[in-house]
């Protein structure tokens, strides 16, 4: 039984989004407030792909029209 592949990258930013939390609440404990922001943004942008409001793939095509 093969994961579709996008089932796959869904669990794969889940599972980002899940070491992410872990990132920031370790942050917000050692009180480095502008790296605990970052990984919030993130942790954000992890939750808008999954809830399909920003494609995976965005990064990436704006990375070549910059060129």
């Amino acid at each position: 039984m093969h994961s579709q592949p996008g089932r796959r990258n869904a669990d794969t930013i889940d599972y980002i989004q899940s070491m992410l939390g872990q990132l920031r609440t370790m942050a917000e404990i050692e009180q480095c407030d502008m790296l605990a922001y970052l990984i919030e943004m993130a942790y954000v942008e992890a939750g808008d792909i999954l809830s399909g409001s920003q494609p995976s793939q965005v990064a990436n095509q704006q990375r070549h029209s910059a060129s």
